[in-house]
Parts: structure tokens; sequence; C-alpha cells
């Protein structure tokens, strides 16, 4: 029996655990929770997944999801 592991990968190469999956493209906050849209400012720390990778150990199934850093700049878009 497999154990499915979820986890991010920052930027720094920093790596936390998650219980729950992710899509490409979806913005995340710090702690790898969906951000809701339309956001209420830009003044946040925000990440979107660029990649998405599986790998297989002998009892676990590791889905990674990296992740990048969104400036202000492209948070704007998704304002009220």
């Amino acid at each position: 029996m497999r154990i499915p592991v979820r986890e991010i990968v920052f930027p720094e190469g920093d790596r936390q655990e998650i219980p729950h999956n992710l899509h490409f493209n979806q913005l995340v906050d710090i702690n790898g929770y969906p951000i809701p849209l339309p956001l209420a400012t830009t003044k946040m720390i925000a990440y979107r997944v660029y990649r998405i990778s599986s790998r297989s150990t002998r009892n676990e199934e590791i889905t990674e999801y990296s992740l990048e850093i969104v400036r202000p700049a492209e948070l704007s878009q998704f304002l009220a």
C-alpha cells in the first residue's frame, strides 16, 4: 500500500507537506491554501503553481507542487 503525500516546493527550495491537491496556475498563500478570487488587496504574499510532478518511493506516492512568487503588479489583475 502506498501513502499519498503532497508537498509544495517554495522558490528557495524549502518543502512543506499539505493535506490537499492543487491545480496548475492556481494562486496559493504561504501555507499552500488556495487564495479566493477576486482579491481585496495586492498586499499579500502569493505564489503560483507552475509545475506539478510526481515520484514514487517504496511506500509513498509523492506529488510536488513547485511554486513561484507572484509580484504585486501581477496580482493587480485579480482585484475586485
